[in-house]
């Protein structure tokens, strides 16, 4: 493979990975039943210690999904044999990380939906590692 060869392939894997991420982020946007970037905006704009809370738990929160999604993106992309094969592996791990997230939800003493609202800092932390736990799993299965 030339070197223009190798520059076309990274903007088609860029061109195609992005998209992808950003319809995780709009999945899980959509799926959560609080607002992350409301809460991002709320905080933003007040000195309300109440809000501010919640908005650092929906940003741990949230930066641990997107960072969970672009893990098992990069993932897809290594392991591809072609580009659609990238494009499927990408959806199903945006499906298993919302997936992961809503089992995480099910399986703990406390509700994840209610208290980042609320500003629960440790759980918003504590949910983005989850994310990130299930990410390094689903990487790792993307494999021939």
């Amino acid at each position: 493979m030339t070197q223009w060869e190798a520059f076309i392939n990274f903007l088609t894997y860029l061109g195609i990975s992005i998209p992808i991420l950003i319809l995780g982020v709009v999945v899980f946007a959509v799926t959560t039943p609080y607002p992350e970037f409301q809460l991002l905006r709320d905080a933003s704009q007040t000195d309300d210690a109440s809000k501010v809370a919640a908005g650092k738990a929906a940003a741990y929160d949230l930066s641990g999904k997107i960072l969970g999604l672009t893990i098992v993106l990069a993932s897809a992309i290594l392991s591809a044999q072609s580009l659609l094969d990238f494009i499927i592996w990408g959806v199903i791990g945006v499906i298993f990380q919302v997936l992961v997230f809503y089992l995480f939800h099910l399986i703990t003493p406390f509700s994840v939906i209610k208290e980042i609202p609320k500003g629960n800092v440790p759980v918003a932390i504590f949910s983005s590692r989850i994310s990130l736990i299930s990410s390094l799993i689903l990487a790792a299965s993307i494999y021939y």
